[in-house]
């Protein structure tokens, strides 16, 4: 125990070393309340720096929120000369992180943006590998650029203009990319620089039919939007907002949900261009919120249509006593609201969001909101649905844009999973001395994982991903966030299902990127004449160094649940960053360090990182506890230790157990599993056998032999079905 609190002792020097000239300006910043829900967001921001040449800048107004900036002409009039915006009150995009990159946007009146300015960010990648700089290069190209621009990460082409991407941090980009262009062009929009085609009103048809309410629902006339206490940081077991709502106005969903003459009464009280919604809900909240009774506001729903954004006061609320259809689920409140205006276009989709405080572990408040989309059915519109093209999210191109790249790295994978499954065919061919059809194929995994996952596709697996996981899981799951780097989402359903089957073993011993290069360190070592420097460390030491990347891994998880940015500050013990996605030559000498230590003791010791502090490799080897296949042993290997001798991983105890956790399936020990040369108890009876002058067979899965004539008459019996003397 002593020599593993020094060994942890000397993990958290080097990490506070490591970790503190790494630290970016704006990773998680305290960002004052002012400035996100204040009304005078230049109070507490730099909004000259994002539109240069302003002496005066307004409160926020408008919705989604913007502020007006003033500068004074050659007559010395006033005039505005732009508008500054917060990211945050325009659009909701998560990075990778799963949070928003904060950012603050200035554009004058032509749509020009003239200044962008990251203000707060939680992405991993920037927290330290790659520098601030390189995140104010990639901001400073949309200066000067159109707000309505169609902006691509990458090569343009076909209306679109091309960006560079922040190296090693694309998915970043991405999200980045979203946040600018979406906030730009709505706010152009909502302040007339930008303008959509007219589109043409909606036409019902003449169809009049009566529903029920299961009918109704079936069609998408009536759609549900279902919160759950879960998704709002809060305990309970029934659903914190069950609500249902549909569209009015259409003849057919209005008369049946209201009956004839109470629809008439509606659709006469309603003007030209004035839309009924009703809502009916259940849970533990009300949809009517607190901001009605101080304000004759609602501010629980609201209604959003392209970037326009549509509120209701308490004069846009109409009582609703009853429905119609029998089969209605029992709710305790309900309402009509009214949405008043020209802009508002029944015939294309639009979104009812759900706006509710939202707490995290820590019991911190934050405003999120919930969506759900509902489009008139197609059969109560004249022509049906006109054709809508909605932007293609953000992780769909990545996927389309790397369409080969993904093709042959699943090829790998499929690859590599049929490889071992014929496992005992390959290492039958195989012996002690000539492994051609184990280290061949090994090989050159080894070397496509390194050169084509590690170095060119930057698909390294960590345990950053493992806290993501678990704090989506605890908060809020969003599968866009893990598919938005198809590789490592790819990688990772690889890496469950494979484990599941076979253990940890074929990802950290096959296919790891790191764990790969210190394999090949090894070679390289035995090459340039260290192989007789390559050696193990007693068993009884490796026994008590390998807890340490256990305690590594739950330190971790653990240091996660208080605070995930420290947590992702210490997974800096992980190399796989430094080697990978950033690369040395961008790192501080600590990390250097780190990693030259651990790849030049690679040269004479077999992949000590995974053995002693790999915390992804700990979170591995838990479930491989549960795999379905092992493997095989013989009664013999309690008190044979030939395997055990050979074994790299130190993954074979003295009783002949194999250690699935440990080990790295290299299947050197099946290789003399089925040796008649090599494994004691087979050449035994090789010896045996011999001595009596018969001829010898291998039959069965465990390898033993059998007289050559005794399986013939054996075989013979079969066939004919007499006994043969």
């Amino acid at each position: 125990m002593t020599q593993i609190t020094h060994l942890l002792r000397a993990c958290l020097l080097l990490l506070a070393v490591t970790l503190m000239p790494a630290r970016a300006a704006v990773y998680d910043a305290e960002l004052p309340p002012g400035l996100m829900h204040g009304p005078d967001l230049c109070a507490f921001a730099a909004c000259g720096d994002v539109l240069p040449g302003a002496t005066r800048f307004s409160e926020r107004v408008g919705n989604p929120q913007y502020v007006k900036a003033y500068a004074k002409d050659a007559k010395g009039a006033e005039q505005v000369v732009g508008y500054v915006f917060l990211s945050t009150d325009v659009v909701d995009i998560p990075a990778y992180s799963g949070k928003p990159v904060v950012t603050l946007i200035g554009m004058d009146t032509k749509g020009i943006i003239t200044g962008v300015r990251v203000l707060k960010h939680s992405e991993p990648i920037l927290l330290a590998g790659i520098p601030e700089s390189a995140l104010l290069d990639f901001i400073r190209q949309y200066v000067g650029r159109r707000g309505d621009a169609k902006l691509e990460i990458g090569h343009g082409g076909d209306g679109t203009e091309g960006l560079d991407a922040i190296s090693g941090a694309t998915v970043t980009a991405i999200a980045e990319n979203q946040v600018i262009s979406r906030s730009a062009y709505e706010i152009g929009r909502q302040v007339g620089i930008f303008t959509q085609a007219a589109r043409p009103p909606a036409r019902f048809t003449a169809l009049d039919e009566r529903l029920n309410w299961a009918q109704l629902v079936d069609s998408g006339a009536v759609t549900r939007l279902l919160v759950q206490p879960g998704d709002v940081g809060v305990a309970g077991n029934g659903p914190y907002m069950d609500l249902y709502f549909g569209y009015l106005n259409v003849p057919s969903v209005g008369k049946s949900l209201l009956g004839e003459g109470a629809w008439r009464r509606l659709m006469d009280d309603l003007k030209p261009d004035e839309h009924a919604i009703f809502v009916i809900a259940s849970g533990q909240t009300s949809f009517k919120g607190s901001g009605f009774v101080r304000g004759g506001i609602y501010d629980r729903i609201q209604v959003r249509q392209d970037a326009q954004t549509f509120t209701f006061r308490d004069t846009d609320y109409l009582n609703l006593y009853r429905l119609q259809p029998a089969d209605v689920p029992a709710y305790t409140e309900s309402g009509i609201f009214i949405v008043r205006s020209a802009n508002f276009n029944p015939a294309w989709p639009w979104t009812l969001q759900f706006l509710a405080n939202k707490r995290d572990a820590n019991g911190v408040k934050s405003f999120a909101h919930f969506d759900q989309p509902y489009w008139v059915p197609a059969r109560y519109l004249e022509g049906g649905h006109p054709k809508v093209v909605e932007a293609r999210p953000a992780w769909q191109k990545i996927w389309l844009e790397r369409l080969p790249q993904i093709a042959l790295f699943g090829a790998i994978l499929l690859a590599t999973a049929a490889l071992y499954s014929q496992r005992d065919r390959l290492v039958r061919a195989s012996n002690r001395k000539h492994k051609p059809w184990i280290s061949r194929p090994r090989l050159v995994l080894w070397l496509a994982s390194v050169g084509f996952l590690g170095f060119y596709l930057k698909a390294q697996p960590s345990v950053t991903q493992v806290m993501t996981w678990l704090h989506s899981l605890l908060h809020q799951w969003k599968w866009e966030l893990f598919l938005s780097d198809p590789f490592i989402f790819l990688f990772w359903w690889f890496i469950i299902i494979t484990v599941l089957i076979w253990g940890r073993g074929l990802f950290c011993g096959w296919l790891c990127p790191f764990g790969s290069l210190q394999q090949l360190m090894l070679k390289l070592g035995a090459a340039i004449g260290l192989k007789r420097f390559q050696k193990l460390l007693p068993k009884r030491l490796h026994d008590k160094l390998r807890w340490v990347k256990y305690a590594i891994f739950f330190a971790l998880i653990g240091v996660s649940l208080f605070s995930m940015e420290q947590a992702e500050h210490l997974a800096e013990i992980e190399p796989f960053k430094t080697t990978f996605l950033v690369g040395v030559w961008n790192r501080t000498w600590p990390f250097w360090l780190f990693i030259g230590g651990i790849l030049g003791l690679s040269l004479i010791s077999e992949r000590p990182y995974c053995k002693y502090l790999c915390p992804l490799g700990a979170g591995l080897a838990l479930p491989g506890k549960f795999r379905l296949f092992g493997l095989k042993r013989k009664a013999e290997c309690t008190s044979c230790h030939a395997c055990q001798k050979g074994c790299g991983s130190h993954a074979i105890d003295d009783q002949g157990n194999i250690d699935q956790m440990e080990c790295m399936l290299c299947l050197d020990c099946m290789v003399m599993y089925y040796d008649d040369h090599a494994c004691p108890p087979l050449v035994k009876e090789r010896k045996g056998r011999e001595a009596k002058g018969q001829a010898l067979t291998r039959i069965g899965a465990d390898g033993y032999f059998v007289p050559l004539d005794r399986l013939r008459d054996s075989l013979r019996e079969r066939a004919t079905g007499k006994e043969v003397p």
